[in-house]
């Protein structure tokens, strides 16, 4: 089976959380955590820069490592390393999602997430006091 290793930001502000819903491809409208693959070469955390600067044209300061999911879809593995994330410069900007929102954590669960960001935000839900 295909193996695809992405990375995703937490992106947290005052007490609430960036949450952003897919405009492209097979789980289009479909919500996830910003961040994308992880390029032969390159740190989990450098794809992570590199990819909300892609996303979202800003600049964010990766913090700790949250999770590490690991989830079966039908066509491959997916290995997904999670960190918080902080904002750093720049105003956001959508340019390859359809939507954005900032949820404080007891309104995490009133989206539709991707199959497997939904056991990490069942963990973030859990992990209340930090955020």
């Amino acid at each position: 089976m295909k193996v695809v290793k992405v990375a995703a930001a937490i992106i947290k502000l005052d007490e609430k959380i960036l949450v952003t819903q897919r405009g492209y491809g097979p789980f289009k409208g479909g919500w996830e955590f910003p961040g994308g693959k992880i390029e032969k070469g390159e740190s989990p955390r450098e794809a992570l820069v590199r990819e909300i600067k892609e996303e979202l044209d800003v600049l964010i300061d990766v913090g700790d490592l949250v999770d590490i999911v690991n989830y079966d879809y039908p066509d491959f593995h997916l290995t997904m390393y999670c960190y918080w994330c902080s904002l750093r410069s720049g105003s956001i900007t959508l340019k390859e999602h359809q939507s954005a929102k900032w949820l404080k954590n007891n309104e995490l669960m009133s989206v539709e997430w991707l199959p497997a960001d939904v056991k990490l935000v069942e963990n973030l839900m859990k992990l209340s006091s930090e955020l």
